[in-house]
């Protein structure tokens, strides 16, 4: 009589196919994860760097400044000679937009577009 009961039970869980397409998935987005957190970080060290470098007096200090914080922060993707640089009444406006191409697999790549400081509407799109 166990039997017939236990027949009319629908099983529950995980099929071994559907188990491997979910760590399949998993695993991408962490492949995904380990190529794009570094340029996050980048990013921000990139803005760390100019916020501490608008104090300077001359655009050949904040270049200079710039270029001391990316050698100890880490920074490759951007110079002191990237920077867009503008004078106002209060000081400079000092921001840089550029991209970052992550290549993921064979023909397939990540671009990102990272905008940080003051840079024109017109620059950052």
């Amino acid at each position: 009589m166990e039997r017939l009961s236990r027949a009319g039970h629908a099983q529950n869980g995980l099929s071994l196919v559907g188990f491997i397409f979910v760590i399949a998935i998993l695993a991408l987005v962490v492949i995904l994860g380990m190529r794009v957190v570094p340029t996050v970080v980048e990013y921000s060290a990139i803005k760390k760097a100019i916020t501490n470098t608008k104090t300077a007096s001359s655009v050949q200090e904040i270049r200079s400044s710039f270029d001391r914080q990316a050698s100890a922060g880490y920074i490759e993707s951007v110079t002191g000679k990237d920077l867009e640089i503008t004078r106002t009444t209060d000081g400079f406006n000092v921001g840089v937009s550029y991209q970052r191409k992550i290549g993921l697999f064979g023909p397939v790549s990540l671009v990102i577009d990272y905008v940080a400081g003051d840079v024109p509407a017109t620059k950052a799109e």
